[in-house]
Formats: C-alpha cells, sequence, structure tokens
C-alpha cells in the first residue's frame, strides 16, 4: 500500500508511518517546515512540503495521487486560538477535496474523545472532563472545569468529524483516542463507538491506524479507543463489514 498522511511529523504520525515502513508499505508524510524531511527520511518516508493552511486542493492532489489511503494526523496545537479552525477542521477537509479528487477513497482521521461542535468550554462529557482535570495538567481548566481552549479544538474536530462523514465519494473512518501518552505500547486496546474515559498510548494509537488501513470494512464508523484488553487486530476487525 501507499499510504500518504497530513501531519506526517506528529508523534504518531511517526510511530504509524515507521510501522508501515517496516512491513514493506510505501509511506509519504506532508509536512510545514522542511527541516523535518530528514526525520522522515531517516525512516524511510518521503517527505512531501506543505503548509496545509495555504495549499490549494489540486497541489494536495498531486500528492495523493495514486495512494491506496490518507490519514489526517495533524493538530494546531498551541498557539493563535484561529488555528483550531484552519488546521483542525479546514485541513482535514482540504485533505479530503484531495482525495475526492484523486479518487483515493479511504480516509482515516485522528480526532478525538469529546469531539463535538458544542463543546464550547471543553469536553461536554463530565465524566471525560474530571478525568482530563485529575491526568492531564496541561488541559487549562480553570477551576470550574472549564476549558475554552481546550473547547475550540473539540469543535473543530467535531466540525471536521461531521463533514467528513458526510461524504459519500469517502470510505471515512474516524478515531477518537482518549488522553494521549508517551508510555510503551501494550498491544492491547478498547476500541468501541463509546469507551468511556481513559488514556492509550500513542504507539497504541499508531498500531491502531494501521489496523484500520488494513480493514476497509470499518469505514463509515466514529470509534473511540483507549487500552484495553483485545489485541489491536482483534479490535479492529470487531468493527469491520465486508469492506468496500
Amino acid at each position: 500500500m501507499r499510504i500518504v498522511t497530513a501531519g506526517g511529523h506528529g508523534r504518531v504520525a511517526l510511530l504509524m508511518q515507521r510501522m508501515l515502513v517496516e512491513r514493506g508499505d510505501s509511506a509519504a508524510g506532508i509536512i510545514r517546515k522542511p527541516k523535518q524531511a530528514d526525520d522522515l527520511l531517516a525512516l524511510g518516508v518521503q517527505p512531501l512540503i506543505a503548509d496545509l493552511e495555504n495549499s490549494s486542493v489540486e497541489e494536495l492532489t498531486d500528492f495523493v495521487r495514486g495512494a491506496d489511503a490518507v490519514v489526517f494526523a495533524a493538530a494546531a496545537g498551541a498557539g493563535r486560538a484561529e488555528r483550531r479552525q484552519t488546521v483542525d477542521r479546514d485541513a482535514a477537509l482540504l485533505l479530503a477535496d484531495a482525495a475526492e479528487a484523486a479518487g483515493v477513497r479511504r480516509y482515516l482521521i485522528v480526532s478525538s474523545m469529546g469531539a463535538d461542535t458544542r463543546a464550547v468550554d471543553g469536553a461536554l462529557d463530565l465524566t471525560f472532563r474530571a478525568y482530563l482535570r485529575e491526568n492531564d495538567p496541561f488541559n487549562g481548566q480553570d477551576e470550574d472545569g472549564r476549558s475554552p481552549a481546550f473547547g475550540a479544538y473539540l469543535q473543530a474536530k467535531g466540525a471536521a468529524d461531521e463533514a467528513l462523514r458526510g461524504r459519500s465519494a469517502l470510505n471515512v473512518t474516524v478515531l477518537r483516542p482518549g488522553l494521549l501518552s508517551d508510555e510503551a505500547g501494550t498491544g492491547r486496546v478498547l476500541l468501541t463507538a463509546s469507551v468511556g474515559a481513559g488514556s492509550v498510548p500513542r504507539e497504541d494509537v499508531a498500531a491502531v491506524l494501521v489496523a484500520l488501513l488494513d480493514a476497509p470494512g470499518s469505514g463509515g464508523q466514529t470509534v473511540e479507543l483507549i487500552s484495553g484488553a483485545t489485541p489491536i487486530v482483534e479490535a479492529v476487525a470487531s468493527l469491520s463489514g465486508p469492506g468496500d
């Protein structure tokens, strides 16, 4: 397979692309900064330089033409609030436009648990909000549990998810991990439509993405992901229909 990933220098993306290359697939990563190219080349990944906030559909179409699937793993991160919209929402839809133009049906997006267009001041699920307050000191919640910055991120992710699910030309799987960690992956997860609050190593998120790429029958679904007891291949197989 040939897989093109937007946000190719992100931590999950780098892990996923390494896994793809190690098993013999072709991987290309779209990155904004030319200085990041060496990191991709060291993994055997083709770097594609483009600023997703200022790229045209035609430019990205050239990048993804001939791919078997695209993965959107970009995120605005810290910084200007408006980038939540231009990266987390608009760039995801730009990649979808390019995939449609190039005839690439399979589309995976790394979203977030709690993604929702109504999440104005943080996660709507109060249990998840409390979990983040306890386990994520960088979430930015105030003493009342509000986090407008995180809310803006969840709103943008939710808007992208909704728009992508409405694209009949694409076979989309929306993956919503819980709180991400840098612990070593266990290879065992809980992967269903609703899993409850929890965390998951980035390495396991990457491995789930690879498994989802092998399971086009999982398209059309939005699934949450945390650590669990089920081997990743089995968890993904439980989602899959007859294929695309």
